[in-house]
């Protein structure tokens, strides 16, 4: 589909305030949407459907998928230049109280290193959220918007009169599933591009905090497990540790895929060592609520075709093609939630003892640039 028919079906759908997805994984050139033809919200609670689903941040509430039976799906890889000439009617944005959300994160942030020095935890990562004030947003030009700016991340658009209206750039895999293959990643450790300096103890403690529950958490639900060297990769104007896990799980995509979901979910990088008792401590201490934050989001259980023999006119090949489910779900950073003439921008950071509060509320400062780049 060519790119002026695309984002004009999807201009229609969103003013029938229908539900949608529209979405580009990390590196590629195609955008695709699904339009959803209800209003009616559906859960998943076993992740047998398939679709593009929305989890939030405490697994113990319920997760919306847009079902792929229930959708239109439409995708374009012919976004042009003149879909990136954007109206200047976001320009003025103004900050709400930041100087208190300051306050409130500094002393969130030094109680939190005084309970791990205690030894209660090993890390807890603590989130907040900045409300701007901005003028009405066209969503689906915000969007264009993290596509041009952000290619190397999960960039989307989730609407559901529901749920609200979300977007984000989040560099982060949660885990990716083709048949019994798995692909996860521990991502912890943030700088600014241009400061370079080495990464500090503090980074890279947290980073191998991240990497050894993962893989002692999944171990029973695994046949193999390789897990890749440390690397700097880049998400905006950051730099972030990332490690790379795969492996084989013991059964086909089924109840092990269920059980590594629930395993993984909330990874210690967006909520803490002990998990429980971390994201315990989130949700009586950060005096907000995360909603969709750091949850995870992504295509479930769509069907891949793949074949042998890369000549597609061998017809013999067809006998050698096999169909598997594929799964690619990411954890929900860089985002923000729109609201009438206001956006909620969320971001937060991994304490562990050797943190520095006013470092800590630096880092979440830059983190917030991903989104605000997209306001002014």
């Amino acid at each position: 589909m060519m790119s002026s028919q695309f984002l004009e079906r999807l201009k229609k759908h969103y003013k029938k305030a229908l539900p949608f997805v529209v979405y580009s994984k990390p590196n590629s050139l195609v955008v695709k949407a699904l339009l959803q033809n209800t209003t009616d919200i559906h859960y998943t609670e076993y992740f047998e459907e398939t679709g593009f689903v929305f989890s939030p941040f405490n697994s113990e509430e319920q997760s919306v998928i847009i079902p792929a039976n229930q959708s239109e799906i439409i995708e374009t890889e012919t976004l042009e230049a003149e879909d990136f000439v954007f109206e200047s009617a976001t320009a003025r944005v103004t900050k709400n109280n930041l100087s208190q959300k300051k306050k409130s994160y500094l002393e969130l942030a030094e109680k939190t290193i005084l309970k791990i020095k205690e030894g209660t935890y090993k890390k807890v990562v603590i989130s907040r959220e900045e409300r701007l004030t901005v003028n009405e947003q066209d969503a689906i030009t915000l969007f264009l918007r993290l596509f041009k700016a952000y290619n190397n991340a999960l960039v989307y658009c989730f609407y559901h009169p529901q749920i609200g209206l979300w977007l984000g750039a989040t560099p982060e895999t949660f885990l990716s599933i083709e048949g019994k293959q798995f692909t996860t990643m521990s991502l912890a450790g943030t700088k600014k591009i241009e400061t370079h300096q080495e990464w500090q103890a503090k980074e890279l403690s947290e980073q191998q905090l991240v990497t050894n529950y993962i893989t002692e958490g999944i171990s029973p639900l695994t046949k193999t497990i390789k897990i890749s060297d440390v690397e700097t990769v880049q998400a905006g104007t950051l730099h972030h540790l990332k490690t790379t896990i795969c492996g084989q799980l013991n059964d086909e995509q089924g109840s092990n895929f269920n059980k590594l979901l629930r395993t993984l979910h909330p990874t210690p990088a967006v909520c803490g060592l002990p998990k429980a008792a971390s994201k315990q401590f989130i949700l009586e201490h950060e005096n907000y609520n995360r909603l969709f934050y750091t949850g995870f989001l992504g295509e479930l259980n769509f069907k891949q075709s793949k074949t042998r023999n890369a000549n597609r006119r061998n017809v013999e090949n067809n006998a050698y093609s096999s169909i598997k489910n594929t799964s690619s779900l990411y954890v929900n950073l860089r985002c923000m939630q729109l609201k009438g003439n206001e956006a909620i921008i969320y971001v937060g950071g991994g304490i562990t003892k050797d943190s520095i509060a006013e470092k800590e509320w630096e880092e979440t400062v830059n983190k917030s640039q991903t989104m605000k780049k997209v306001l002014y």
